[in-house]
């Protein structure tokens, strides 16, 4: 298929695939799917590996959020049954972190509801990143409050924040179908502040909110000159009592074709499957590992994953490793040279170009239309809302 052989010549390369490519890889048809996935997967070992890197979240304060952001859980309004609790104190917090460290975790995503930290939260997340390094000086630590101030991306990265995570989420033209409270300007400034602050950026999206393929190119292409190190792929879990409750949009096979479209466009970033990869790629998650070096170890914020033990066992029988804490997950070119050099290769772009942590396992939308081979069933049954862990007396998922 000459336009695969295309794109694995151009991910080599670090070349930017045209549009018309990036459309053509999601239009492509289920006898093709095997193909795609192969070819995609080329690039994903060229520059990481069998390698998996695992990912593990603290939801430091859970729910009440101002934002209304439709996808959410968490958000203005929602009457979701989930864990409401304001801030775990640092060693509550590090005993969090420990559990998904014990399961194999090399990164910790302190992740809190709301609009964005005051000077005051910075002080506490601040301490929490204290106590997890003293329990674990190797760890990285992934901060992800919503929208930055002036001045705080600096405060987070002197206390020992090694990245910031703010979602993109969908296309600029259509984020408005989604969140009111705030605009996607806002949080293209909060990824530019982490960038000159010198923190790792993670900015991802959320698939499935009813979004046209042209929407999820763009939502990419915009990422891919933000230039984050770390792109979580979401697909929207719709919790009940959410405006995207009834969105039942995906299906496994189309989950594949938008990992296979964030790898050929973000050949040699950390694409990471967040949120909603057990509701909507099922039985078919080993194969998007050809796809993605990073997934997110037992829960997620507000839903719960599949066992912590079963996501170990799953990247073993699929011929993969987890990653070491020893080991460097991006290839050298983007840790020692910085990525504003891909340019004139066509890489991941300039630095020039916010929400919580690249889980948003609730997230959804209004964005356009699917067509109707590509609906999913709702599976319903699929998600359950988060009852153990963070904010609990009982032992998490990890």
């Amino acid at each position: 298929m000459d336009l695969l052989n295309t794109l694995v010549d151009k991910g080599l390369r670090r070349e930017l695939p045209t549009r018309e490519e990036a459309l053509a890889v999601l239009a492509t048809s289920d006898d093709d799917l095997l193909d795609v996935v192969a070819a995609a997967g080329k690039v994903r070992r060229h520059w990481f590996g069998r390698r998996v890197k695992l990912n593990y979240l603290v939801n430091l304060k859970s729910g009440l959020c101002p934002e209304d952001c439709s996808y959410c859980s968490q958000r203005l309004g929602s009457t979701a049954g989930i864990l409401k609790y304001t801030w775990l104190k640092p060693d509550e917090a590090s005993r969090a972190a420990a559990a998904g460290l014990a399961g194999g975790a090399k990164r910790v995503c302190l992740v809190a509801s709301g609009r964005g930290p005051t000077d005051r939260d910075v002080d506490r997340v601040s301490e929490t990143i204290k106590a997890i390094k003293d329990q674990n000086e190797s760890v990285e630590v992934c901060a992800c409050l919503g929208l930055l101030s002036d001045g705080q991306a600096e405060r987070l990265r002197e206390a020992g924040a090694d990245a910031y995570n703010h979602n993109l989420n969908t296309s600029e033209e259509t984020y408005a179908d989604i969140t009111t409270t705030h605009t996607y300007a806002d949080r293209v400034d909060t990824v530019q502040k982490a960038h000159a602050a010198g923190l790792s950026a993670c900015s991802g999206l959320i698939a499935g909110m009813g979004e046209s393929d042209e929407d999820l190119v763009d939502v990419v292409y915009s990422l891919r000159e933000l230039d984050p190190d770390s792109v979580p792929v979401n697909f929207l879990i719709p919790v009940e009592g959410t405006p995207l409750a009834k969105e039942w949009n995906l299906s496994p096979q189309r989950c594949l074709r938008i990992l296979a479209m964030v790898r050929f466009v973000c050949p040699d970033v950390e694409v990471r499957i967040a949120g909603g990869r057990e509701v909507h790629l099922r039985s078919m998650q080993p194969l998007a590992l050809n796809l993605a070096n990073s997934i997110f170890l037992g829960d997620y914020l507000t839903t719960e994953g599949q066992a912590g033990q079963a996501d170990l066992d799953m990247i073993a029988d699929a011929g993969f490793e987890v990653e070491g804490a020893g080991e460097v997950t991006l290839p050298e070119h983007r840790t020692s040279g910085g990525c504003g050099s891909h340019e004139a290769a066509g890489g991941c772009g300039s630095h020039e170009g916010g929400g919580a942590c690249g889980s948003h396992e609730d997230g959804g939308g209004v964005c356009g239309s699917v067509p109707a081979a590509q609906a999913n069933e709702a599976r319903t049954d699929l998600v359950a809302v988060r009852r153990r862990g963070a904010g609990t007396d009982l032992a998490p998922n990890a």
